[in-house]
């Protein structure tokens, strides 16, 4: 018999609520519950009430947003899918915090896979509080470099994005090589790093690799990268030029940086 899933809709507009109720009732079976509200005390009173499995909230609403929503409630024993209108913010630390979210109006087929991710992951993320924490940290702090949330078979690890020397990726695992020479494996592809880091000053010099280029200590007599921790990586033919042109940008920014 499979487990009935409880899900809590929280939106400040109904119509939103409405239709987002509506898609998942009729394309998403594995939901047994659906229950909707419209502001944020009636969904913390829920929360407690109902203990609802999954969370779809929205970031903004008035007088309370879904991040003051998350400080308030004690304990997250739900995962939360959060929906938004584009916040380049909010989707930052979400995305940054290993977080799922939906963009307004939701797709159809994103809500599925976003659900479908939930189904997945529901029994790893015991330390799920901790994301949610760490999101709402980035919102607040203006740091240049926030921590990026890597989610490990051994736990949740927080690094800034200027400790990871390169990453590598293998069919749908990246493995993270840090400054400290400790190495991190976790379970999403490398094309998807590449996006969050991108405004990090990393770049995809082959479908496998992609380098801090502050990292980068030369170029040997085969084109290949030589890293700061001696790692030499492949630099793709057709990527070549975008790369050296990167590095010379990279140096002229940074002098002390010898290429």
């Amino acid at each position: 018999m499979k487990p009935e899933i409880k899900a809590l809709i929280i939106d400040d507009e109904a119509m939103a609520c409405d239709m987002l109720a509506y898609q998942i009732r009729r394309h998403v079976p594995a939901i047994t519950e659906v229950k909707k509200c419209t502001g944020a005390k009636e969904g913390i009173q829920l929360i407690a009430s109902w203990q609802p499995d999954l969370l779809f909230l929205d970031v903004q609403m008035p007088f309370m947003d879904g991040f003051d929503l998350l400080n308030v409630v004690d304990q997250h024993s739900f995962s939360v899918i959060f929906t938004t209108a584009y916040n380049q913010y909010a989707i930052r630390a979400i995305r940054h915090s290993a977080l799922d979210y939906l963009l307004k109006p939701v797709d159809v087929d994103e809500m599925k896979q976003a659900v479908e991710r939930f189904l997945k992951n529901r029994q790893k993320e015991s330390r799920i509080s901790e994301l949610y924490q760490n999101a709402v940290q980035q919102l607040q702090h203006t740091e240049k470099q926030p921590k990026l949330t890597l989610l490990t078979p051994e736990g949740i690890r927080l690094v800034k994005p200027g400790d990871i020397i390169y990453c590598t990726g293998v069919n749908n695992y990246t493995r993270f090589y840090l400054r400290d020479g400790s190495a991190i494996t976790v379970s999403k592809t490398l094309k998807e790093f590449e996006v969050l880091l991108r405004e990090h000053g990393f770049m995809r010099i082959h479908k496998s690799f992609l380098v801090n280029l502050s990292c980068v200590a030369g170029i040997d007599s085969n084109d290949s990268l030589i890293m700061t921790d001696g790692s030499r990586l492949s630099i793709a033919r057709r990527r070549h030029a975008d790369v050296i042109r990167a590095l010379r940008k990279s140096e002229s920014q940074d002098p002390g940086q010898g290429i």
